[in-house]
């Protein structure tokens, strides 16, 4: 059974930093497309980054490009989110997801708040 779980998150000021990691089991994690979503309170979810099988391949939403990094270790089964010059727009649940052989898989999601 897929399990993925977040963690990393909290309460940043904005222009500071925060490292999210998504530890993944129960799947072959290396053929797996990977991708942090977040969801702001009261907005729909939206596609934050997305990286290939092999850590290559990488696709940033435009609001995050230059600040965001998403990385993944497949030795490990884990997955990074790097951010920096955090915005108060950027406060919201953050997602791990993953896509393997047409299947799709969530994690319960981690709380990111920047306020001052």
């Amino acid at each position: 059974q897929a399990h993925l779980v977040e963690s990393g998150g909290g309460l940043v000021q904005p222009g500071g930093s925060l490292t999210l990691s998504c530890a993944a089991s129960g799947f072959t994690f290396s053929n797996a497309v990977m991708s942090w979503y977040r969801q702001p309170p009261g907005n729909k979810r939206e596609l934050v980054a997305r990286i290939g099988t092999l850590g290559g391949n990488t696709h940033y939403a435009d609001s995050v490009k230059g600040r965001f990094t998403i990385s993944r270790d497949n030795a490990k089964n884990m997955m990074s989110l790097q951010m920096s010059s955090l915005k108060l727009q950027d406060s919201a649940m953050y997602l791990c997801h993953a896509v393997i052989a047409g299947n799709l898989y969530w994690g319960q999601g981690i709380q990111v708040t920047v306020s001052s």
